[in-house]
């Protein structure tokens, strides 16, 4: 009877212990995409976006205009300035839908193996995916991609990477990624679309910290043509592409030749567009878009001008503070010099009052934060309430205002008023630190020549505070030497550039690590444990919800520091291009769309017969 019973005993706890298993053992999926949040738009066996056009005509030749110049065909390190559209001759593992917020769709990977809790992924590689030299992309090269962008590559990759725990080659086609504990739930997103894929084998001989001005080994749909550095860089056409009949890829990457020539400045570039040696432009200055497009092609029509509005989250232009300089460690003196920036008379007189002022880190999205903080938000920041200025709980953020008059005497008054607070003092017309007896004067830095009256009128503004302030005006390669190691007072730019899902990509915008990283986004150097706590919190969201009101909370915490004057931000594309080309009927909500667009023959042929 006691043998029977330690019999029973034993089949029960064996049946209990299989069925714990069941229960602990996470479900794993096979899927062909992947979204942030929720389940993708489109379904296993869909056949194309809904934004291309799947018969789109492949051919012909487009050129376009870019501004600076090029050094370098390696666009992954911080060194040299890399050639625009280089990274249309990469591919990488999934693709993004410019109609989701972020959701990611088999690419290199023919499907992807994931569990609930995204403590890992696996990634199965297509056959046919190849290097343009015909090789096979491997779960070798992805190891090796990953490895060489987290420790070789671009700062934000290694912020990027930091999650990573192991990875393991299981086959030739097959890799896994498994993350450290801590929930990061775009993690395999990032690893899956903006790891683009290196050979091992070709940077076996090449060194990959290098610039070089020999094209790379790529396998993306271009490769280049020919490269003449400072001047132009033409990309053709991947013929028999294996990734062109792909559904994430369909109706895509449609022109034949892609020349992009570089121009000294905006005013050269728009010359050129309107002799029709550029086809197509996005205009950015709003004063060119009102009086620079009066020209016969615009009236007799084979010049278009359109402007298409868009959901893109549109980031912060401004001039951003550096407080690694000592002149800036105070959030006083940051706060009072904004009351020297007069947008609504720089919008009136300078940008045919196009502009909206800028009230947020996330202008034009959800993520911007408005009104009061709301429960959840309150829940999200009372745990830091000693450390956080008491105007984060109790007003809205909103930059100085004026009256469009030029006559800011209330504003420079209240400026002064903060400045006194912060130890500076007026003397002899002059504003001098009350302690030491140093004037106030720092240097605003730009590259590009349609800041220079916005500079001129706030540093015309700052005189009146007894503030010297001096502009400078470099070329593109000076600008991206200085400003990738921090060596500027002040920063007219717009230099926080936003996704559709703030995550990862945050620690290199505001993270204190990513202060000391030469070539990290975080322009402004911020070292503050609540905005650093706050980041960690965002990419753990385990909920769309919950990355609203954590976003919302470090939006309030980030206004509230006064780390930059904010500028302005429009929520459309402002498109200018020759009467050459079709385009799908539906445009994507987060990108122009330019790559489904393609050249129509009859058109270009009609074009051809008339004088510009």
């Amino acid at each position: 009877m006691r043998k029977f019973a330690f019999y029973l005993l034993t089949i029960l706890l064996i049946f209990q212990h299989q069925c714990d298993a069941k229960k602990e053992a996470p479900i794993v999926k096979k899927a062909h995409g992947l979204a942030l949040y929720g389940e993708p738009k489109y379904g296993p066996d869909f056949k194309h976006f809904d934004y291309t056009n799947p018969l789109a005509p492949k051919g012909g030749t487009v050129r376009l205009g870019t501004p600076g110049t090029f050094d370098n065909l390696n666009p992954f390190i911080i060194t040299g300035v890399a050639a625009t559209g280089i990274i249309s001759t990469y591919a990488s593992l999934m693709s993004k839908s410019d109609d989701e917020p972020f959701t990611v769709y088999c690419y290199a990977a023919k499907n992807i193996e994931i569990p609930e809790d995204r403590s890992w992924i696996i990634f199965n590689l297509r056959d046919d995916a190849t290097f343009h030299d015909g090789s096979p992309i491997t779960a070798e090269d992805i190891a090796f991609s990953i490895e060489t962008h987290r420790t070789k590559g671009l700062p934000l990759f290694r912020t990027y990477f930091a999650g990573i725990d192991t990875v393991e080659i299981l086959g030739k086609k097959s890799i896994k990624f498994t993350f450290k504990p801590g929930a990061n739930r775009e993690l395999p997103l990032i690893i899956g679309a903006d790891v683009f894929i290196l050979s091992k084998k070709y940077y076996e001989k090449v060194d990959f910290t290098k610039t070089t001005l020999v094209p790379p080994l790529g396998s993306g749909p271009y490769k280049i043509k020919n490269a003449d550095p400072g001047r132009s860089i033409t990309y053709e056409r991947v013929k028999k592409w294996w990734g062109e009949k792909l559904p994430a890829n369909k109706g895509q990457y449609n022109f034949d030749i892609m020349r992009y020539d570089y121009y000294r400045d905006n005013t050269v570039s728009l010359e050129a567009f309107k002799a029709g040696d550029v086809n197509f432009r996005s205009e950015i200055i709003s004063r060119v878009w009102a009086t620079g497009y009066n020209f016969p092609a615009v009236k007799k029509g084979h010049v278009i001008l359109e402007k298409v509005r868009h959901e893109n989250p549109m980031g912060l232009i401004g001039f951003i503070f550096n407080t690694r300089k000592p002149i800036f460690k105070d959030p006083k003196v940051r706060q009072a010099l904004a009351y020297a920036f007069d947008f609504e008379w720089s919008n009136k007189n300078f940008f045919y009052n196009y502009y909206t002022r800028s009230k947020s880190f996330f202008n034009n999205s959800i993520f911007a934060s408005s009104g009061l903080p709301n429960k959840e938000e309150l829940e999200i920041l009372t745990p830091y309430k000693d450390k956080l200025p008491k105007e984060v709980f109790s007003q809205e953020y909103s930059p100085p205002k004026s009256d469009g008059s030029g006559n800011i005497r209330e504003n420079l008054s209240i400026a002064l008023s903060l400045l006194k607070e912060a130890g500076w003092v007026l003397k002899d017309h002059k504003l001098v630190n009350k302690k030491t007896g140093d004037p106030m004067k720092f240097e605003i830095l730009t590259n590009s020549p349609a800041f220079e009256k916005i500079i001129l009128a706030f540093i015309r503004n700052l005189e009146l505070l007894g503030v010297e302030g001096k502009i400078r005006v470099i070329d593109t390669a000076q600008y991206q030497n200085i400003v990738e190691n921090f060596e500027f007072d002040l920063l007219a730019a717009g230099g926080f550039a936003q996704s559709s899902s703030p995550g990862n990509e945050q620690r290199n915008f505001w993270g204190s690590e990513a202060a000391d990283f030469p070539g990290s986004r975080n322009l402004a150097g911020i070292k503050n444990s609540v905005v650093d706590a706050l980041v960690e919190q965002l990419t753990a969201s385990q909920d769309w919800e919950t990355l609203l009101n954590t976003t919302h909370a470090l939006d309030r915490v980030l206004l509230w520091g006064h780390y930059v004057i904010p500028m302005w931000y429009y929520n459309y594309y402002r498109l200018a291009y020759w009467n050459m080309f079709g385009h799908p009927k539906i445009t994507p909500k987060y990108s122009i769309g330019f790559d489904t667009w393609w050249i129509d023959p009859k058109l270009e042929k009609k074009l051809d017969q008339f004088p510009n």
